[in-house]
């Protein structure tokens, strides 16, 4: 990023420590001055007005690189025209990444379809299934008690798994209210499955699927993900937008909805009567409702835009972490062992706060006491937080 201060020379061929002067040096170099300019010494500037300064520098050219001979300037745009070629590159690395995903997981369907018979009760579980899961618990817990192997009984269903499953998720824990959980007793798989090679936007497509419930008539549900043909500076596919199955509510049970009874007193007749209106409540299911990205930026103003932006980000990262980690790895979130990875990753988020830090800028208070209970951490971000693993055993009571 260039800076705001222009430089006069007018013989410069290139940039050396010489010629160069500090207030143009990268900002992430960690410098011991300030490259913002205009700031008194008499006043300390505050992390607030720092950040504020070069927020104004972004997109602004120095006039550096216009100060450069043609010659040079012929290199840069030549070098422009190298990168060109490496971003084609990865946009190919990206897509043929996208196919081995979809390889894979016409190899993983086998599994799928075998995990969702034992689920169901539609195949019992193999005695050899049942050793291989043993020895994966006793290598995560070396204190698991085995099932003895002349216990009683046959392999049965799972109950309320994938509800299960679904709450021990910190993001969507938040999202499934108890009126959403009734309806979710009811979800029997969810698949994974990539759009067509031949489509001009790559993407994904999750797909749930409910055994018949007195809620809503679709037995299947589906959202479906739509990257943008190429991929971001950052080398990644960039979400575009996503599209929901629209759900056949039953009579009075739209779970997205709560509907209230009002009087209404006509002026003329001074008769009364009732009204029942419904409005917007919080639900699992708004999830098949995205949020749609304005065709503009005007036509929103700051906050609005900025509700919506979150709104579209947690969208996405609940898309992609049904794709990831809760349909690949569905055993884990219905035990709740994924829980414990996914709270690791939750505090790489936060920074841990330096006691050296408090030195500089707050001074001790005498009338507080020395005894009283440190300050709780912060916890996890909004959208992203949620209550701890989901008991099975208490899903079946409910």
């Amino acid at each position: 990023m260039s800076s705001n201060l222009p430089i006069s020379q007018s013989d410069i061929t290139a940039p050396t420590p010489q010629n160069t002067p500090l207030t143009q040096a990268p900002i992430a170099l960690g410098l011991s001055r300030p490259t913002v300019p205009d700031i008194s010494e008499d006043s300390e500037p505050t992390e607030t007005d720092v950040q504020g300064r070069l927020a104004d520098l972004v997109g602004k050219s120095s006039g550096y690189i216009e100060s450069l001979p043609v010659e040079v300037k012929k290199s840069i745009e030549a070098l422009k025209g190298v990168q060109v070629k490496q971003n084609e590159l990865q946009n190919q690395f990206r897509r043929e990444c996208l196919e081995l995903e979809k390889k894979y997981l016409e190899l993983q369907k086998p599994l799928y379809e075998r995990r969702l018979a034992i689920i169901s009760g539609a195949a019992k579980a193999t005695q050899e299934e049942i050793d291989a899961g043993t020895q994966a618990s006793q290598k995560d817990n070396e204190e698991y008690t085995p099932i003895p192997a002349d216990a009683p009984g046959e392999p049965a269903p799972i109950p309320e798994f994938w509800l299960t499953a679904l709450r021990n998720h910190v993001g969507l824990s938040e999202l499934i209210t108890e009126r959403d959980a009734a309806a979710l007793k009811h979800l029997t798989d969810i698949r994974l499955s990539y759009l067509p090679s031949d489509q001009p936007k790559p993407g994904f497509k999750i797909t749930f699927h409910f055994s018949p419930n007195e809620y809503f008539e679709n037995e299947i549900l589906e959202k479906t993900y739509l990257y943008q043909e190429e991929v971001g500076y950052s080398g990644d596919f960039v979400y575009d937008r996503a599209i929901g199955t629209e759900i056949k509510w039953k009579e009075d049970k739209d779970l997205t909805k709560e509907f209230e009874i009002k009087k209404q007193r006509n002026k003329n007749t001074n008769r009364t009567r009732l009204v029942r209106k419904a409005r917007p409540t919080d639900s699992f299911f708004n999830f098949f409702s995205p949020p749609v990205p304005p065709a503009g930026e005007d036509e929103l103003d700051d906050d609005d835009l900025e509700d919506l932006e979150e709104k579209l980000e947690t969208d996405y990262q609940i898309g992609e972490d049904l794709k990831e980690k809760i349909i690949p790895r569905a055993i884990d979130y219905f035990t709740g062992k994924a829980l414990e990875y996914d709270m690791l990753d939750e505090e790489d988020d936060f920074d841990d706060f330096d006691d050296d830090d408090d030195e500089g800028g707050f001074d001790d208070d005498d009338s507080e006491s020395d005894n009283e209970p440190p300050a709780r951490r912060r916890g996890p971000p909004k959208g992203r937080g949620g209550s701890g693993a989901v008991n099975p055993e208490e899903c079946k009571n409910q």
